[in-house]
């Protein structure tokens, strides 16, 4: 069904098309760049497309996706983010003032590198949003970051021509290593802070 409808946007606007399937790939991550990318190779690998303009036009669509997550996140601010995520279940204080801590030491690696990780390459521009990073910087480390994976899948689907889903194929079990890291870590986290909560509790009762 997602491939259809990439398929129909890029049929429809060529280019364009790839780069508005992008630019909504970044707003709602459970579509696939790393389907809607190779896509784009094998539709320029039929003639249909221009090869540099598919690269061109989903760089700018990963860079208007972040935008707007960024735009949201400096909307929200530091002091609304951190009073919505202590309402989380087991988050503290100091868990956001750490992350803070890390996001200021080490933002723009984060940024650029995370415009290579599936899931993160749209949530990284929300810490980046709140945080304030210039909005010069950010959209650099985003083109370049964003240069780099969309060129990789695109060529890959236009070098494997009608057997572009092999590009998918390759790419899903780092998709799935990624987030089974994120979920584990998450159980870490979780379990951790019980554990601790409740022998604070039993040395309180005493």
């Amino acid at each position: 069904m997602i491939e259809e409808w990439a398929m129909g946007l890029m049929e429809s606007m060529g280019a364009v098309g790839a780069g508005v399937a992008i630019a909504l790939e970044n707003l709602f991550p459970p579509l696939p760049s790393e389907l809607i990318l190779p896509l784009a190779g094998f539709t320029a690998s039929q003639g249909d497309m221009n090869l540099l303009a598919a690269v061109v036009c989903t760089t700018l669509g990963a860079l208007v996706g972040a935008y707007a997550f960024y735009g949201i996140g400096a909307l929200l601010g530091r002091d609304r983010a951190v009073a919505l995520a202590v309402r989380l279940p087991l988050l503290r204080l100091s868990d956001i003032e750490r992350t803070e801590a890390w996001f200021e030491r080490h933002g723009t690696k984060a940024v650029f590198l995370g415009r290579m990780v599936p899931l993160f390459r749209s949530f990284i521009s929300l810490p980046a949003g709140v945080s304030r990073m210039p909005v010069l910087t950010f959209g650099l480390l985003t083109a370049f970051g964003s240069l780099i994976w969309n060129s990789l899948f695109i060529l890959g689907g236009y070098a494997l021509g009608e057997n572009w889903h092999r590009v998918t194929d390759y790419v899903r079990p780092y998709s799935k290593a990624v987030l089974a890291v994120v979920v584990l870590g998450v159980a870490v986290f979780a379990v951790t802070r019980l554990l601790r909560t409740g022998r604070g509790s039993r040395r309180a009762s005493r």
